[in-house]
């Protein structure tokens, strides 16, 4: 009832990216509660995770995906807080079996972009900076010349350590979100998914809440963006029938048809999803890609990753 504020508190790490997530969701809900005649008061859970802490080691030799996702969970597990927002690349398959992804807003850009220079201006040998095994593996698919350093840290670290005659790659809404996408002295290029094909996720954010939460759960689900949910679950879906043990290079981008402007589905009835999806070799010797499209996101998701699998060579990669 609008004059009685209720409040809510939403876990999130402390690096500015993670924060800039927190108060756009909580700008969100705020509203979505006023739209219904409710006052809603969103407080801040800031936890530093031990892989914010632990800059000195690769994410991949941290255990890649959800090593920043656990302690922000754990504050919605033990009644810190009843929300916890998580940048969608950085989830895990599965989640935790009492929480749920109560939500996923609209998707911001998807794509990865180089900072520092563009891909055809890198000379031969270039140093070129990431912490992804993904970006390293498609990049020296194409470049097999180019030279690769790790790279770690909040996003302004990361851009003052630009290597010298070389780029550092990054997700192109990381920047647009802290507003540090262009600027006159810093060349960059953004990377088409042709080119770079984007880490599952990458783009969207995940709210997540108690499943026995029925009053947070009707909340986020005032802010659900439908077309960037059936996308991001298509997405998830490849990555769960790889299985929980992969720690090869991959990726997956899905789009949906009518998921721009309102534009209305196909002619059949249903909404069409297309999925392109990625494994490659750690050296990006081999790299195996294909698309499909169907209706039923998780299912989706989960042929094309039997397909890479199964019928593209892809178990062969596993078993490397």
């Amino acid at each position: 009832m609008a004059g009685v504020p209720v409040g809510l508190a939403l876990a999130t790490r402390g690096s500015a990216l993670a924060r800039w997530q927190a108060d756009h969701v909580a700008a969100l809900l705020v509203a979505a509660a006023a739209a219904d005649g409710r006052d809603l008061v969103v407080d801040q859970v800031v936890i530093e995770t031990t892989a914010d802490q632990r800059l000195d080691i690769p994410i991949w030799e941290m255990g890649g995906k959800g090593v920043f996702v656990k302690q922000i969970q754990a504050a919605v597990l033990d009644g810190r807080a009843r929300l916890a927002v998580h940048s969608g690349k950085d989830m895990p398959a599965v989640t935790h079996p009492d929480l749920v992804i109560g939500a996923v807003p609209l998707r911001a850009d998807p794509r990865d972009v180089l900072v520092g220079s563009t891909l055809a201006d890198l000379a031969p040998g270039a140093p070129v900076a990431t912490g992804s095994v993904r970006r390293r593996s498609q990049l020296a698919s194409l470049r097999p010349d180019l030279t690769f350093g790790d790279l770690r840290g909040n996003i302004a670290t990361r851009l003052d350590r630009i290597p010298a005659g070389g780029a550092i790659v990054m997700a192109r809404a990381a920047l647009d979100r802290l507003q540090l996408t262009a600027r006159p002295d810093r060349p960059h290029e953004v990377l088409e998914p042709a080119v770079m094909l984007p880490q599952v996720a990458q783009g969207a954010l995940a709210i997540e809440c108690r499943a026995d939460d029925t009053e947070a759960r009707a909340l986020l689900a005032r802010i659900e963006h439908e077309p960037s949910r059936a996308t991001f679950d298509a997405e998830r879906g490849f990555l769960a029938e790889l299985g929980g043990d992969c720690d090869l290079p991959a990726a997956a981008f899905a789009t949906r048809s009518g998921a721009a402007a309102g534009a209305p589905p196909d002619t059949a009835g249903a909404p069409v999803i297309t999925i392109e999806a990625l494994l490659a070799s750690l050296d990006g010797h081999t790299v195996i890609r294909a698309s499909r499209s169907g209706s039923d996101p998780e299912a989706l998701g989960a042929a094309i990753a039997r397909h890479l699998l199964d019928d593209c060579g892809g178990t062969d990669l596993l078993d490397r």
